[in-house]
C-alpha cells in the first residue's frame, strides 16, 4: 500500500462512496478554514486588508508555479480551464491547429470560436486516443499548434506528453491538464500551454485555476484577451491603453477573488505536502480495487487499462447505463453517469470500504433482490434461456387450442421491459419485442411474483378480459419468465377507465407511467414544488419505470430537472 501523510488524509470528509472527482472534488478542511479565515478578515477591514488579501494571489501562483517546475512569471491564475483555453485559442499565432474531435468541450469550443473569429483554422483529430504515432500521421506543414487533454475524459487515458511533445516539434502544445495535474506524475513543463482547473482533482472549490506558458508561448502569442490588470504598469492610471505585459501576467483580465486565491493556494500546497507520488499511487490502488470488483460483477471496462489515470468507465451488460446509476445512487455512491457507461473517479482519500460499498450496490442488479425474485441471464444459470426456448413453440399451439378470441405470451423477464419472446393471437395488438403491462411491471418491481389466475381486465379497445399469469422458475425457484393468457369476455361491459394498459412499445409504456404519475400528483408541473415531484419519482419508482432504458433522462425532461435530482430523488427514496 502506498504510503501517504496521514495530515492529508484528515483533511477530508467526503462519504466512502463518493467516487466522482472527474467531475468534482469536494475540497479540504484546508480550503475550508481559508475561505472562513479570509472572509472574516474581509468584514473587519482595515487599512491594509485589502493589500494583505491581495498577496494570495501571488501565494497561489508560487505554489502552482513550484508544482509545474516553473516561476511566476511564467503562471498566470485563472477562474476556470475554459477562459485559458479560449485565451489559448484566441492569442494564438494563426494557421491551423490540431484538436481530437473526442475532446471535452470545453477544449473544442475555444478553437471553433476562434475560427469563426477568422484567426485559426481548425483540422479535427478524429477517433481513438491523442497517441505519438496518430499525431505523427496528421501533421502538416500549415499545422502551428496542437492542443490535446493530458488525461481523456471518457476513458481515462493519460497522454504521453514527452512523445507528444517530440513529434510536435517546434509548434506550440497547449495541453488541458484538468483531470491529471496533481494526481499524476506527468513532464508539464514539455507543454508551450499548460491550463489547469482547481474544482476537480486539485480540491480546490470552482472559481480556481492557472495556465503556465513557456518562452515559447511568450515569443509566439499575442494576448489579445487581456485587461488592464494583464497591462505593463496596471496601476499607472494615465488615461493611455498600455501593452500587454511581456510575462504571464499579460493574460490576466482582471482581479480574481483574493479569497478563491488563497483556498486554491491551500489546496495546492496540501498537494506538495502529501507529494503527487503518493497522491497517485494511492488513487492508483483504489482504481485497481474498484475494476477488480466491477470484473467480478459482470461488468466490462471501456476505459483504459494502460496508461490510464483515475477515471475507470465501465458498463454492466443487461443493465442500461441508467438503471445503473440508479442503482449506484441508492447506494450512496456519487458517479458520472453518460448514456454509453458509467464513470468511477476515486480520490487518495477514497476508503477502501469504497470497493465493498460498489461490490453491494452492483449486485442488487446481478443477484436476485429480496422480496423481488428476478435475475439477469448471467445469474440465473444454464436452465433459463432453455426453459424460455423449450416454451416458444409451444405458444402457437396453446393459442390454436384455445381458439378465437384468446392470446397466448410468453414474457422473459431479462429482458425487461421489452420483455414479451413470443405471442400469438392479436387480443391486445402487440408484438414480440413489445412490454408487459403496466400491472405486471409493478408487480415484478415489487416482487409479487406470485401467479395471478382468471383475474379481470380490459384491452385496449376497452374490450372485458380475462387474464392468468403464471411465473416460469429455474431450478433455484428464481422467477425467470412467465407465461400469459387473455380471453375475451363476449357480452360483457367494456371499460373507459382500463385498470391495466397494454401498450404496443416501450415509448408508450413509459409516456403512459410519467402521465399517471404526474396526474397523481394532482398538480400541473410548472407549479410543482419538490416534494410533489419526489412523490412522482416514488409513484413511478414502484410501477417498475426505471427498469426502462432512458427513464431518468425522459423523466428529468418531463420533471424540467436534471438526472441527477432524479437520482438524488431515489437515493432519498429507497434509503
Amino acid at each position: 500500500m502506498t504510503r501517504i501523510s496521514p495530515r492529508y488524509l484528515l483533511q477530508f470528509d467526503e462519504p466512502a462512496g463518493y467516487l466522482d472527482f472527474a467531475r468534482f472534488g469536494p475540497p479540504s478542511h484546508a480550503v475550508l478554514d481559508t475561505t472562513a479565515r479570509l472572509l472574516e478578515d474581509a468584514t473587519v477591514a482595515g487599512p491594509s486588508t485589502v493589500d494583505e488579501l491581495m498577496r494570495q494571489e501571488t501565494r497561489a501562483k508560487a505554489a502552482a508555479a513550484r508544482l509545474c517546475g516553473s516561476d511566476t512569471d511564467h503562471t498566470v491564475l485563472l477562474p476556470h480551464t475554459s477562459l485559458g483555453l479560449f485565451q489559448a485559442a484566441f492569442n494564438s499565432p494563426g494557421g491551423e491547429v490540431l484538436v481530437s474531435a473526442a475532446e471535452f468541450p470545453a477544449n473544442t469550443y475555444p478553437w471553433a470560436r476562434a475560427e469563426q473569429a477568422g484567426l485559426v483554422k481548425v483540422r479535427r483529430l478524429e477517433g481513438g486516443p491523442v497517441t505519438a504515432d496518430r499525431l505523427a500521421a496528421a501533421l502538416t506543414p500549415e499545422i502551428t499548434t496542437v492542443s490535446v487533454s493530458a488525461v481523456d475524459f471518457r476513458t481515462g487515458y493519460r497522454a504521453d506528453l514527452a512523445a507528444l511533445r517530440e513529434v510536435t516539434g517546434d509548434r506550440l502544445l497547449v495541453v488541458d491538464g484538468i483531470q491529471g495535474f496533481g494526481v499524476t506524475e506527468a513532464p508539464w513543463e514539455v507543454a508551450d500551454v499548460l491550463v489547469v482547473g482547481g474544482q476537480k482533482w486539485l480540491r480546490a472549490g470552482w472559481g480556481t485555476g492557472f495556465a503556465v506558458l513557456s518562452d515559447r508561448a511568450l515569443e509566439r502569442m499575442d494576448p489579445i484577451l487581456s485587461g488592464w490588470t494583464g497591462a505593463r504598469d496596471p496601476g499607472l492610471f494615465d488615461n493611455e491603453i498600455h501593452p500587454a505585459d511581456a510575462t504571464a501576467a499579460g493574460w490576466s483580465i482582471s482581479n480574481l477573488s483574493p479569497i478563491t486565491s488563497g483556498a486554491f493556494a491551500a489546496a495546492l500546497e496540501l498537494v506538495e505536502e502529501a507529494g503527487v507520488g503518493a497522491i497517485a499511487g494511492r488513487i492508483a490502488e483504489r482504481v485497481g480495487s474498484l475494476e477488480d470488483v466491477l470484473r467480478s460483477c459482470g461488468a466490462e471496462i471501456v476505459s483504459a487499462t494502460e496508461r490510464r489515470a483515475g477515471i475507470l468507465a465501465f458498463t454492466l451488460p443487461g443493465h442500461p447505463a441508467e438503471q445503473v446509476g440508479a442503482a449506484l445512487a441508492s447506494a450512496g455512491i456519487a458517479a458520472t453517469v453518460r448514456p454509453e457507461h458509467v464513470r468511477l473517479s476515486p480520490h487518495a482519500s477514497t476508503p477502501v470500504a469504497a470497493a465493498d460499498q460498489l461490490r453491494t450496490a452492483l449486485e442488487t442488479l446481478t443477484r436476485p433482490r429480496k422480496p423481488l425474485s428476478v435475475v439477469p441471464p448471467a445469474a440465473s444459470g444454464s436452465a433459463t434461456p432453455e426453459l424460455l426456448s423449450a416454451l416458444v413453440p409451444a405458444v402457437d399451439g396453446l393459442a390454436a387450442m384455445l381458439g378465437p378470441g384468446n392470446e397466448v405470451l410468453l414474457h422473459d423477464l431479462s429482458r425487461l421491459p421489452d420483455s414479451i419472446v413470443a405471442i400469438a393471437g392479436d387480443l391486445t395488438g402487440r408484438t414480440v419485442g413489445g412490454p408487459m403491462t403496466d400491472l405486471l411491471l409493478g408487480l415484478v418491481r415489487r416482487g409479487t411474483t406470485q401467479d395471478l389466475t382468471n383475474y379481470r381486465t380490459h384491452g385496449p379497445d376497452g374490450r372485458a378480459i380475462r387474464s392468468s399469469t403464471l411465473f416460469l422458475r429455474d431450478a433455484a425457484g428464481v422467477a425467470v419468465g412467465c407465461l400469459c393468457v387473455n380471453s375475451e369476455l363476449p357480452g360483457a361491459a367494456q371499460s373507459e377507465t382500463p385498470q391495466e394498459t397494454f401498450p404496443p412499445d416501450v415509448d408508450s409504456l413509459q409516456r403512459f407511467l410519467v402521465t399517471r404519475a404526474i396526474g397523481k400528483a394532482g398538480i400541473p408541473v410548472e407549479l410543482m414544488k419538490k416534494r410533489h415531484k419526489a412523490a412522482v419519482v416514488r409513484e413511478l419508482d414502484e410501477a417498475g419505470f426505471f427498469l426502462i432504458k432512458d427513464a431518468v433522462d425522459h423523466l428529468a425532461g418531463q420533471l424540467d430537472v436534471t438526472r441527477y435530482t432524479i437520482y438524488n430523488y431515489l437515493n432519498e427514496i429507497r434509503g
